[in-house]
């Protein structure tokens, strides 16, 4: 074997003090090399080192508790967080928001190919991904908070067309998983429910002359098929075999997210609780046509999917996700991004290349805030730093997309009868502003394009038009002055003004409940 094999505790002493760490994981456990950080974590509470690391992560990682990136979420461990999903580590956030470290956020495909392009030696990544949102140096320029003052991003016009150039990096560790690792050095994974852009970093870890240390589960003396080797072993300094290792925090190793499977049975209740949920994912559902390759965001606008089974229509569509996955039947919650039964299985690189492509085309994303240009927002709020994950990527490629969030929020209330809705109580929070805090997608540039997109609330529908925002849907039994106009601090356009499918507000049980 090529690579060195280390104890977990003998790898940990290979990260030395302002390493920059390139890390790829996911939320949930996927794909993280869990005892790895714990073993970073333990030896920095034990002996104050390595202190003033720089950590490059594209999809975040953790439980949002103690796991994953809340690992390294210690003041002085961590100088500089550059990542693309924040929110599975609320102790990372707590450091940038109280300015502990110095924060940036990115597109996560950006970091992915960033990684690539460092790496390969390039002079960074030039791509129009990000252009007119927080990443625009005309914005933010990636910076997440006061401490972050470097330029990170520049502004670059090639034959007339703008692009934003994204400065590469150098990574001095590259600490990744798989499952398996054979007597070469070739690293399989052939029990991960993706494989993220762990390459990448592998990639950008040689490309700086620095170190790859790969965590994996077992050791075969048998040599992969060629086709399973995603590490190949030439990009692999340090292995080490932890049996007890995981393959999500909830699943030992479960086959149903690595094998064919046979598709989910289709006619089953989406089993929804909350109406608000209900109505927007059932209205959002009716922007998706048979043969669609169809993207699914986090939270609300995940419940797509639960509508388009309940209706018998998954089966017709083609479902793509950032993290690599097609098809299959996508879990929700903590084990977002995976999927029971894929029908195919890429890097996240080469998935955010192809949706570069034009290749999606409808996205069901989530809506923190949205404003009068028909900005959204999912980045940062409230004073917290949540990253965009791959919503910048994804959105300003689809051909159409449709943010689902409720009209407003904290404490909001509505009752369902009668093929409308009765508001109950009202939400103490607006999320349709005048601006909003953070641009993760930009209303202007998609008008200028000639994309589409929906603004889907449980009372009322925007739609993005060249001349503005318009209001497009009502819901029955809501009075539009009072309801829907007397909260906006703009006035959207009012051209066709119709009612809202009554379909869509089709009792569920209980028909009452709080939305927070």
């Amino acid at each position: 074997m090529r690579a060195e094999l280390l104890s977990v505790d003998d790898a940990a002493a290979l990260v030395r003090n302002g390493a920059t760490v390139a890390l790829a994981a996911n939320g949930g456990g996927m794909l993280e090399p869990t005892e790895l950080i714990g073993a970073i974590e333990r030896r920095f509470l034990a002996t104050s080192s390595p202190r003033g690391l720089h950590v490059v992560h594209a999809l975040g990682a953790g439980d949002r508790a103690s796991r994953g990136l809340n690992g390294f979420a210690h003041e002085g461990m961590v100088r500089r967080v550059t990542g693309g999903h924040w929110t599975w580590s609320p102790a990372m956030m707590r450091l940038a928001a109280e300015e502990r470290i110095e924060a940036y956020t990115m597109p996560a495909g950006v970091i992915t190919h960033l990684l690539r392009e460092s790496g390969a030696r390039r002079p960074g990544l030039i791509t129009r991904t990000g252009l007119h949102t927080f990443a625009d140096p005309r914005l933010k320029g990636c910076r997440a908070n006061a401490s972050a003052r470097d330029d990170v991003v520049e502004l670059l016009e090639l034959d007339g067309t703008e692009y934003l150039r994204y400065r590469p990096f150098t990574v001095d560790v590259a600490i990744i998983r798989g499952t398996e690792v054979d007597e070469r050095g070739n690293i399989g994974a052939d029990a991960e429910p993706a494989t993220l852009d762990a390459l990448e970093c592998a990639q950008a870890a040689r490309g700086s002359g620095g170190i790859v240390i790969v965590q994996v589960k077992r050791r075969t003396t048998t040599p992969l098929d060629p086709r399973r080797v995603f590490i190949p072993a030439a990009l692999v300094d340090y292995v080490v075999v932890v049996p007890e290792q995981r393959q999500t925090y909830l699943t030992e190793e479960d086959r149903t997210l690595f094998d064919p499977a046979p598709p989910a049975p289709e006619g089953v209740p989406a089993g929804f609780t909350d109406p608000i949920r209900a109505v927007v994912a059932r209205r959002a559902a009716m922007e998706v046509r048979a043969g669609d390759v169809l993207n699914l965001g986090f939270g609300m606008s995940a419940d797509v999917g639960a509508v388009l089974r309940e209706q018998g229509r998954l089966h017709e569509v083609t479902l793509a996700v950032e993290q690599g996955l097609y098809d299959g039947a996508p879990e929700l919650g903590d084990l977002f991004g995976m999927s029971v039964g894929p029908s195919a299985r890429v890097s996240s690189a080469v998935q955010f290349d192809s949706f570069a492509t034009g290749l999606i085309d409808v996205t069901c994303l989530g809506m923190a805030q949205a404003d009068r240009h028909g900005n959204v927002n999912v980045s940062a709020f409230g004073g917290k730093v949540m990253g965009p994950g791959g919503f910048v990527d994804i959105s300003q490629y689809a051909r159409t997309s449709v943010f689902c969030g409720a009209f407003r929020a904290k404490g909001l209330q509505i009752e369902l009868l009668d093929g409308g809705a009765r508001l109950v109580r009202e939400g103490q929070v607006a999320k349709f502003v005048v601006d909003v805090d953070d641009v993760t997608f930009s209303g202007r540039l998609a008008a200028a394009e000639g994309r589409r997109a929906l603004y889907v609330t449980e009372r009322c529908v925007f739609e993005l038009t060249p001349d503005g925002v318009a209001l497009i849907e009502v819901a029955p039994g809501l009075d539009l002055e009072r309801d829907v106009l007397a909260h906006l601090p703009w006035r959207p356009i009012m051209r066709d003004v119709r009612p809202m499918p009554a379909e869509v507000f089709a009792p569920i049980n209980p028909v009452l409940l709080e939305q927070s």
